[in-house]
C-alpha cells in the first residue's frame, strides 16, 4: 500500500500542485488549507508523513508541529481530540532560511526542513527519504526479498531463484539504493548524487545504461520489468 501524505499550507494552488505530483509518484496525498483542518485529518487519517508550511494565517506551523509531536491534555472543546495525536514524520516548509528557525524546528522534532523555493522532485525525493529513516525505526534492513529475487544487504549479495547475480560495485549501489526506498519513485538526479556523486549531476544517461544492465540480470523479461519501474521524467522505483 501506498504511502500517506498529509499536506497542509494555505497557498490552496500549491497544494494543488503538490498533491499532483506526489500522486503521480504512487503516493496518496491529503490536502489541509490550514492547521486546525489538517489536525483533523492527522487524527481521523493517520497519514505516513505530514508535509508542514511554517506561516499560515490563525494556528501557524509550529503550533500544528507542537500538537502533532506530543500527546497532551487539551480541552474538550478544541478540535483535536489529544488521544489521537502521535509522533509522525514532519517536513516543514518556509519561505524563511535563517538558521535560528531551522534550529527551532529541529527542536520540535522535525525531520526535514524545505525553504521555499523549492523543485517538485527535491520534495518528492526528501519525502521519500524520510519515509525511509521511518520505516527503519533507525536501523537498517538487513535484506529484502521480493519473489525470487533476495538482496542481501549486510553481504552486498544479490541472489535470483537462489543463484548469485554478479553485479558490478555501481550496478550494486543503484540496486541497494533503489531497493532501500522500497514503493517510492526516486528523482534521477538523487540517484546519480547518491550512486555516481555530485560531480555527475545532469548525467541522466548513466543512470539510464545501468538501470538497462540491471534489469538484463535480475529481470524475467528485461522490456517488461517487474522489479525496476522507470516513471517517465522523474526517476524510476523499486517494486
Amino acid at each position: 500500500m501506498s504511502a500517506t501524505i498529509l499536506l497542509i499550507d494555505d497557498d490552496v494552488t500549491l497544494l494543488e500542485l503538490l498533491a499532483d505530483h506526489l500522486r503521480a509518484v504512487g503516493y496518496q496525498p491529503l490536502t489541509a488549507p490550514d492547521g486546525p483542518a489538517g489536525l483533523r485529518l492527522a487524527a481521523d487519517s493517520a497519514p505516513d508523513l505530514v508535509v508542514l508550511d511554517v506561516m499560515m494565517p490563525g494556528m501557524s506551523g509550529w503550533e500544528v508541529c507542537e500538537h502533532l509531536r506530543v500527546r497532551r491534555d487539551v480541552p474538550a472543546e478544541r478540535l483535536y481530540p489529544p488521544e489521537r495525536l502521535y509522533p509522525i514524520p514532519i517536513i516543514m516548509l518556509t519561505a524563511k532560511g535563517e538558521e535560528v528557525d531551522k534550529l527551532r524546528g529541529f527542536r520540535l522534532g522535525v525531520d526535514d526542513y524545505v525553504t521555499k523555493p523549492f523543485s517538485f522532485a527535491e520534495l518528492v525525493a526528501r519525502v521519500g527519504a524520510v519515509l525511509v529513516r521511518a520505516s527503519r525505526g533507525g536501523a537498517p534492513a538487513h535484506s529484502l526479498t521480493t519473489g525470487d529475487l533476495t538482496i542481501d544487504f549486510d553481504n552486498r549479495r544479490v541472489t535470483l531463484g537462489g543463484q548469485p547475480v554478479e553485479l558490478t560495485p555501481i550496478e550494486y549501489r543503484l540496486l541497494e539504493n533503489l531497493a532501500r526506498r522500497s514503493g517510492h519513485t526516486v528523482p534521477t538526479e538523487t540517484l546519480i548524487t547518491e550512486v555516481w556523486g555530485t560531480e555527475y549531476a545532469g548525467e541522466a544517461e548513466h543512470v539510464k545504461h545501468y538501470v538497462w544492465t540491471l534489469r538484463k540480470k535480475i529481470e524475467a523479461d528485461p522490456g517488461d520489468p517487474k522489479h525496476l519501474i522507470t516513471e517517465r521524467g522523474f526517476g524510476y522505483r523499486f517494486e
